[in-house]
């Protein structure tokens, strides 16, 4: 399953140096399948590496008990990873690597592992990973890339370099892209749990027969907003990558936003402009979506009520949500809205998130609180058998 990769967040001592990161260390990593198969492959990326990266070897393999988090393997499950025939490879700066297809067979909502060697690291302190993974990795020195355990690693809660992983499938199947910040990402969910919201809707749509194909492939980003850079490039700028050139994709989830109103200045102007431009990028996901035959379903923006520092003192910024909520409910751009506020609000006081969702500061949501938002996508959206009609919700 597909995850966004930022740029910063360096492993930690010894393994980072002046100029340099992850010399002769094996990294191990475990993601999240969403639907069966039989063969995989990866795709690693150097998207803000500041120099090309060789990877040595690579290798896939059934983690531990099939936890997620763990720095063991199941013994005999481990799969070489080669890149055009050849074990190793050197990922241009900028760019992206898919392997050769891997014959290794996974279930749905299984967790594998994968790791890496770097003999002579990366010669760069700017390199590509994805700080809110919610998954510990491990750092040991030395080649261990087939080892069945790693006694002594270090370990990380971050990702690094692994973009993403592909499950071959069969016709039917499809891809749903859940575009979004850290309420996306999953901060306020359980480290090693699986229990952000994409995960329970995945875990839903699994139960049903008519939606068993259909994969949801998260692509957020912490802190990240649809206007402007912050923590990773801004929405806009990340969409084809993140979205248009994902596999499979035939539906997005656009829930983005908070961010860009809650840092814009607690002013009638400042937020007006912050509205319009949302609204104007909102029409853009629609349109250049629409170009590559992928539908669009637009989610509200959360509650912040009570938030530090996004809940200015004169209700601006709240009514700038409200406002750009209307238009997501009213403006009829969308393929279908998912009212993601509507979910989680205190019927009490909608503009707070509901006491039972709340992780403590007012803007994330703890995992029942992710199931609600899960529980607001409607299955027919995703269905392979949905019609062409327009599924628009009230």
């Amino acid at each position: 399953m597909p995850q966004l990769t930022e740029p910063g967040n360096m492993p930690p001592a010894p393994f980072t140096q002046p100029g340099q990161v992850l010399a002769d260390t094996t990294l191990r990593q475990t993601v999240h399948t969403s639907i069966d198969g039989r063969v995989l492959r990866l795709r690693i990326s150097n998207a803000f590496g500041g120099a090309p990266l060789p990877i040595t070897k690579v290798a896939v393999a059934l983690p531990a008990g099939g936890a997620a988090g763990v720095s063991a393997i199941q013994p005999g499950s481990s799969r070489s990873v080669t890149f055009s025939g050849r074990p190793s490879t050197v990922i241009p700066t900028g760019a992206l690597m898919v392997s050769d297809p891997v014959a290794l067979a996974v279930s749905a909502q299984a967790n594998v592992t994968v790791t890496l060697y770097l003999a002579a690291g990366q010669a760069s302190n700017d390199i590509t990973s994805h700080p809110g993974s919610r998954t510990t990795s491990y750092l040991l020195r030395g080649d261990a890339t087939a080892a069945n355990d790693l006694p002594g690693a270090t370990p990380v809660d971050h990702w690094y370099f692994l973009s993403g992983l592909e499950v071959l499938a069969t016709p039917r199947a499809s891809g749903v892209a859940a575009l979004g910040d850290s309420l996306t990402d999953g901060r306020g969910s359980t480290t090693n749990g699986n229990d952000r919201w994409p995960d329970q809707l995945l875990a839903r749509l699994q139960a049903d027969r008519s939606t068993r194909d259909v994969a949801v492939i998260n692509e957020a980003a912490g802190g990240n907003r649809v206007l402007n850079d912050g923590l990773g490039p801004n929405a806009l700028a990340r969409f084809d990558r993140d979205v248009i050139a994902q596999s499979g994709v035939d539906s997005v989830i656009v829930f983005e936003g908070v961010n860009d109103i809650g840092t814009a200045d607690a002013t009638p102007t400042a937020q007006q402009a912050v509205a319009d431009e949302l609204i104007g990028a909102y029409e853009q996901f629609v349109l250049r979506a629409h170009a590559e035959g992928i539908r669009v379903y637009g989610a509200t923006i959360t509650p912040f009520g009570a938030n530090t520092p996004y809940d200015d003192a004169q209700g601006l910024r709240q009514q700038t949500r409200e406002a750009v909520n209307e238009w997501i409910r009213s403006s009829r751009r969308f393929d279908a809205v998912l009212d993601f506020d509507r979910a989680v609000r205190d019927p009490q006081d909608p503009e707070r998130i509901l006491p039972a969702y709340d992780v403590g500061d007012h803007l994330h949501l703890n995992p029942a609180g992710y199931g609600a938002l899960a529980a607001a996508v409607p299955d027919r959206l995703l269905s392979p058998d949905r019609s062409s009609t327009d599924w628009r919700l009230p």
